[in-house]
C-alpha cells in the first residue's frame, strides 16, 4: 500500500514537470529577448561589437537626434493611422460578416470558411500577390478600373505616397477579416437566445438590436478584438516588408515603428552600419507603448467582469 502511495505521489510530482519544455522554449525566444534588449539599449555598440556604457544616451538620440526623431514620429503617425484603418474597417466589416452567418445559420459552415481562408496564406505571399495586383501598369485592379471607364481612378497605388499606407491597410483588412469575424462569431454565439428574442417581443430589431443588445453583451469580445487590433496595429511589420521593402517607400510614406526598428537594428538608417542600441532603445520603447496600453485593456476587462 506504501509503494503503491509512493508511486501515486512520484507520478503527480513528475506532472509538474510537463510545462518545463514550453516554459524553457517561451523564455529562450520571448523572456530573454526582452531582457537582453532592454540591456542593449545602454551601450554603445561599434556593429556587432559592444562598447561603453551610455545609459540613456540611446533613447535621448531616439528622441532628439535628427534623422532618428523624425523618423520615429513619422513611423508612429503611421501606425496609429494603421490602427484607425483596421478598426473601422476590418472590424466593421468582420462584424458584418459575423452578423450575417450568425443570423443565417443555413450554410453557415461553408461561409466561415470562405471568409477565413485568406488567413491560411502567408503574410508574405499576400504581400507578393497583392502587389503584383496593385501594379500601375498589368495590374488586375488598374486594369479593371480601365476597362469600367475609370481611367482617371488607376494610379501607381504603392507608387503615391498618398495611396501607398493605405492600399497596405486595405490589403491587411482583407487579409485579417476572417480572423477577427471568427472572434465576433463567438461572441454573438455566447449571447444567450432568450434575451434576443425578448428583446424582439419587446419590438426591438435592425440596428436598435444591434446598439442596445448585441453590443453591450459582447463588450468581452470587443475588448479582445480591439486589444488584438492595437497589437497587431503597432507590430506590423511582414506585410508591408514584402510590399514596400524595409525603407517604408515611397519616400518613408508607408514606415512603421517595427519597420524602423528593423532598418536602425540591422543596418540602412545610419550609413550602412547597423545601429543595435538605438535599435534596441526603439524595441523597448515600443514594449513599453503595447504593454501600457495592453495593461489598461486588460483592466477595465476584468473591471466590468467584478461589476457584472
Amino acid at each position: 500500500m506504501n509503494n503503491l502511495a509512493k508511486s501515486s505521489g512520484w507520478k503527480k510530482g513528475l506532472v509538474h514537470l510537463f510545462p518545463v519544455p514550453a516554459l524553457a522554449i517561451y523564455s529562450l525566444f520571448l523572456i530573454y529577448p526582452i531582457l537582453a534588449a532592454f540591456g542593449y539599449s545602454f551601450y554603445d555598440w561599434k556593429g556587432l561589437i559592444r562598447g561603453d556604457f551610455i545609459g540613456l544616451d540611446n533613447f535621448v538620440s531616439l528622441f532628439t537626434k535628427e534623422p532618428f526623431n523624425h523618423l520615429f514620429w513619422n513611423a508612429l503617425r503611421h501606425n496609429l493611422y494603421y490602427l484607425a484603418v483596421e478598426m473601422v474597417v476590418q472590424n466593421t466589416i468582420a462584424f458584418m460578416l459575423a452578423y450575417f452567418i450568425y443570423s443565417k445559420l443555413k450554410g453557415s459552415g461553408f461561409l466561415k470558411i470562405a471568409y477565413f481562408l485568406p488567413r491560411l496564406l502567408s503574410v508574405i505571399v499576400v504581400g507578393f500577390l497583392w502587389k503584383l495586383m496593385l501594379n500601375p501598369n498589368n495590374g488586375v485592379i488598374n486594369v479593371l478600373l480601365k476597362k469600367i471607364g475609370l481611367v482617371s481612378w488607376a494610379k501607381p497605388w504603392l507608387g503615391d505616397t498618398s495611396t501607398a499606407l493605405t492600399s497596405i491597410t486595405l490589403v491587411n483588412s482583407w487579409f485579417g477579416v476572417g480572423f477577427i469575424m471568427l472572434i465576433f462569431l463567438a461572441g454573438l454565439q455566447s449571447i444567450s437566445t432568450e434575451v434576443i428574442e425578448a428583446a424582439r417581443l419587446d419590438g426591438v430589431k435592425g440596428l436598435r438590436m444591434v446598439r442596445s443588445i448585441i453590443l453591450p453583451m459582447m463588450s468581452q469580445s470587443l475588448i479582445i478584438i480591439a486589444v488584438f487590433t492595437f497589437i497587431h496595429a503597432f507590430e506590423v511589420f511582414d506585410l508591408i516588408y514584402a510590399m514596400e521593402g524595409s525603407q517604408g517607400e515611397p519616400y518613408s510614406s508607408t514606415d512603421t515603428l517595427a519597420v524602423f526598428f528593423y532598418r536602425i537594428a540591422f543596418g540602412g538608417s545610419a550609413g550602412d552600419s547597423v545601429a543595435l542600441g538605438l535599435g534596441s532603445a526603439l524595441a523597448v520603447v515600443l514594449f513599453f507603448m503595447i504593454a501600457t496600453v495592453s495593461a489598461l485593456f486588460l483592466y477595465f476587462t476584468r473591471k466590468q467582469s467584478t461589476q457584472n
